[in-house]
């Protein structure tokens, strides 16, 4: 729980409004970064779209209509702003293939990039404009998110939209031009809307995929009824009764949300997904996979498997209460530790094609997924970036074969090289994987974002 901001302290939404809202050159390595999370997002919701994976959203954007403002991602249609952001946010995350910050649990560029494409292209600005307002974007949702580390979840909450909302409002505000103040007032309404239910873990609902575009749409309405004049509480972090008070628990720290402003940049600390899987089980498939490279042996050999789980990753990739060997859908197999340990086993590398509903009903699958075990290790880092990997694979001669990584590929310690990143745009996107790319790392030198969203297009065949 927090305290209410001391008298003679600027609230904290104040101080980062006017950060985001100032004048803002970040360094180019973090413009490096931020164009390198904009063409992983791109990539996923091209991916998202072609797989047809959150078809009812980008439908009901389509119905939403609106005037023609923004382009719906992927296609020559346009729509208001808003309704542009929602279906965005829901196709970047459609295949739980996007990046994630591991400080906050929060996959940013899923709940910026909606905002600073929708909101961009409504306003005219240039592919610069929209590259320094996503970089507000992406330090707003790592360190709201991050400001109660695993807080949001603890109380079954999804951080991307708990802290997503906030982004989405700053980028929003930043494009339209509103100043501090109105700013300020964009933050304190988004933090009404923020929430995100975890239920979907037990059902194998598609509400996960929804949070993102929930939290695009609401940040854009946020800083549009700001600059209408509507007020919201520049408490909004600080409290009493405000967002980390009534949606977190666990130690929360406010203040930390703008320490090192322009000085430390949570953008360079975001690691992309090398599998379409939850972040906290990737230390696991990462070991796995190590010891399966170390002796070769097939997944007809192995008669037992236990890997290492930082005990803040096994509530969500090993929780018990649901049958973990034989998922219900793609979503809940994603969110199940053994499941995706024996595919790898089986498969030797874990895919979008992995989750494909025809996969998951595998019966070699599940039978060497009630095989998996695994030992709840504690570990003083964070458990999706930090956290090392240990897997101890026993074959049927009675050889122990063990694997081990420091900790997952793909984070900001071990990152994908540009070649890898192209390479799972390209598995992504398909046909618009080259130009995309091109645009994409162009972005800084854009007169708009005509270019990108035209290379964004794709066929669907029927």
């Amino acid at each position: 729980m927090t305290a209410g901001p001391a008298r003679d302290r600027v609230p904290v939404a104040e101080t980062l409004a006017a950060w985001g809202t100032g004048p803002l050159d970040p360094p180019a390595e973090v413009r490096r970064a931020a164009v390198r999370h904009l063409l992983d997002g791109l990539g996923t919701a091209l991916g998202g779209l072609r797989a047809g994976a959150v078809a009812p959203v980008v439908a009901v954007a389509r119905g939403l209509g609106g005037p023609p403002e923004a382009t719906l991602l992927g296609s020559d249609a346009r729509v208001g702003a808003p309704a542009a952001a929602l279906a965005s946010g829901a196709l970047v995350h459609a295949l739980d293939f996007d990046d994630t910050h591991a400080g906050g649990l929060v996959h940013a560029t899923a709940v910026v990039l909606p905002a600073a494409l929708a909101v961009g292209e409504q306003v005219g600005a240039s592919g610069r404009d929209v590259l320094t307002a996503a970089v507000a974007g992406y330090e707003t949702a790592c360190r709201v998110a991050a400001a109660a580390p695993h807080g949001f979840h603890a109380r079954g909450l999804h951080a991307t939209m708990a802290a997503g909302v906030f982004s989405s409002a700053l980028v929003a505000a930043r494009l339209m031009g509103l100043d501090a103040a109105r700013a300020t007032d964009a933050l304190g309404i988004a933090g009404s809307q923020a929430g995100g239910l975890l239920a979907f873990l037990h059902t194998g609902a598609s509400t996960k995929q929804l949070h993102p575009g929930f939290a695009s749409h609401a940040g854009i309405l946020a800083a549009r009824l700001a600059a209408a004049g509507a007020s919201g509480p520049a408490t909004v972090f600080d409290g009493p009764h405000g967002v980390f008070d009534a949606l977190a628990t666990g130690a929360v720290h406010p203040e930390s949300i703008v320490e090192g402003l322009g000085e430390r940049w949570e953008t360079t600390r975001i690691g992309i997904k090398p599998y379409p899987a939850c972040q906290l089980a990737h230390a696991a498939l990462d070991a796995v996979r190590d010891a399966r490279h170390r002796e070769g042996f097939a997944a007809a050999d192995v008669v037992a498997v236990d890997v290492d789980v930082h005990p803040d990753s096994a509530p969500t990739v090993c929780d018990t209460r649901r049958d973990l060997a034989r998922p219900a859908t793609p979503y809940a197999a994603k969110f199940s530790l053994p499941w995706s340990v024996a595919a790898m086993l089986v498969d030797g590398d874990v895919t979008i094609a992995t989750y494909d509903p025809a996969s998951i009903a595998r019966p070699e699958v599940e039978a060497l997924a009630r095989t998996v075990t695994w030992t709840v290790t504690p570990h003083g880092g964070r458990p999706a970036a930090d956290a090392p990997g240990a897997a101890r694979v026993t074959l049927a001669d009675g050889r122990v074969v063990t694997g081990a990584v420091r900790r997952s590929a793909g984070g900001p310690d071990t990152p994908l090289s540009d070649e890898q990143l192209d390479a799972k745009v390209r598995g992504n996107a398909g046909p618009a994987a080259g130009a995309l790319i091109a645009a994409t790392r162009a972005l800084d030198e854009l007169p708009s974002l005509a270019p990108l969203l035209a290379a964004a297009k794709v066929r669907i065949e029927p």
